[in-house]
This record gives structure tokens, C-alpha cells and sequence, in this order.
């Protein structure tokens, strides 16, 4: 799977984007009390899910290499995948949403779902694709009972 640009590039890029959006567009800007905790909320909620999910996959001894899901000796299926078939890339759209937050623009709202559809379309696809001609069924079995993001 060759991929263009690495998870991580494409977090990046639409954290500046949002960051632009809420310099320069002159509307959207909202507060809300408990937005701050709300936040706070949501960076510990990215950062338990990306490293249980981490963990799982060490503890597994298989590749977390976002470009060479063919490398990965086994699929991971319990603990948080059995909620989420993308827990990493659902702890950076997390953090995106704390950003917006903290940003203060509603249209950010939008980005964010610009992310998930990027990710969907350029990552996760591919991935799945790879994913399933290496594990067969189990991996099928395993798409039909756990979602995409959560």
C-alpha cells in the first residue's frame, strides 16, 4: 500500500487548516462554559485510547506501520478493538475536536469531518483492503461486528 502523505502529515495539515479557518474567518466564534473541560476531556480521552491501543498491538507483537498493514502478524481484535477498528486514528480526531474547541470556531466542525472522510477514503480503505486479503474471513467476521471509529 503506498500511501501519499502518513497519518500523522494528514493530522498535522488539518490542525493548521483549523487553525487558519479560526484566524480568518471572521464568523463562527463560540464559548460555551465547561468548554475548557470539555477539552481537557477529550485530549485524556485521545491519549487512554491511542496508548491501550499501542499497547495491544505490542503486546501482540505486530506492526503499527500505518503504511505496511501487510506486515502485521496478527489481528487484534479484544479489548478496545472490540469497539473501535481504529482507535488510533479516532484519538487524532479527538484531539482535532479539543483543538476546535479550544479555537473557538464553529466551521471547525467541519474540518474535522473533512478528516474522517480523508481517512476513510486514503488510509482506512486501503488498509482494509490489505487487512482482509492477509487474515480472510476472521477479518471480515471482525469488520461485520465492530464499527470503523466507534
Amino acid at each position: 500500500m503506498k500511501l501519499k502523505l502518513p497519518p500523522a502529515i494528514v493530522f498535522l495539515i488539518f490542525g493548521i487548516l483549523m487553525y487558519l479557518l479560526a484566524e480568518f474567518l471572521p464568523v463562527g466564534y463560540f464559548d460555551f462554559f465547561g468548554r475548557r473541560v470539555l477539552i481537557k476531556a477529550l485530549l485524556i480521552l485521545a491519549i487512554v485510547i491511542s496508548c491501550v491501543a499501542l499497547i495491544q498491538f505490542y503486546l501482540a507483537r505486530t506492526s503499527i506501520d500505518p503504511k505496511n498493514p501487510s506486515k502485521a502478524s496478527s489481528l487484534v481484535s479484544n479489548g478496545i478493538y472490540k469497539y473501535s477498528r481504529n482507535p488510533m486514528y479516532l484519538g487524532l480526531l479527538l484531539i482535532l475536536l479539543a483543538w476546535a474547541l479550544w479555537l473557538g470556531n464553529a466551521f471547525n466542525v467541519l474540518l474535522a469531518a473533512g478528516f474522517v472522510s480523508y481517512m476513510n477514503a486514503f488510509q482506512i480503505r486501503p488498509e482494509e483492503l490489505s487487512l482482509a486479503s492477509l487474515f480472510g474471513k476472521e477479518y471480515k467476521h471482525y469488520c461485520i461486528k465492530v464499527r470503523r471509529w466507534f
